[in-house]
């Protein structure tokens, strides 16, 4: 497994791997964990919520943006996603991509699949042309 180059993406890396834990995949039995990095340097971690209605169904990038927001933060300049079931390099979706394009022009996209696979993104690259009114 190779790790991320800063001490500060180590970090939010393994709070998105302790959040992962916490996922309620009871379908899927895919978990998800995210750390959201905010831009005066607070995580709020989220994970995906499954429900027997699968358009219901919370990703974890968007449950972690939703806590943040509930809590006054809309400033984020990274987010890392694990998910230990992946054997594929690991992207967000595009829904979540574009709520984090809500709340940020470009931010650093840390992902880790259950092999160790890491890669690192930017928003900008994954979605160059979100919807912005």
């Amino acid at each position: 497994m190779t790790s991320f180059p800063t001490d500060t993406e180590q970090k939010l890396m393994q709070t998105a791997i302790e959040a992962s834990a916490r996922a309620y995949a009871p379908y899927s039995k895919f978990p998800v964990g995210a750390a959201l990095h905010t831009k005066d340097g607070k995580v709020f971690t989220g994970v995906n919520v499954e429900n027997t209605s699968y358009g219901l169904t919370i990703c974890a990038e968007r449950s972690a943006v939703v806590s943040a927001v509930s809590a006054g933060e809309t400033a984020f300049d990274a987010i890392a996603i694990y998910a230990p079931q992946a054997t594929k390099t690991l992207y967000p979706c595009g829904a979540c991509l574009q709520v984090l394009a809500e709340f940020a022009d470009d931010m650093t996209i840390l992902t880790q699949n259950g092999a160790g696979k890491n890669n690192k993104s930017t928003l900008k690259d994954l979605l160059p042309s979100a919807f912005k009114q």
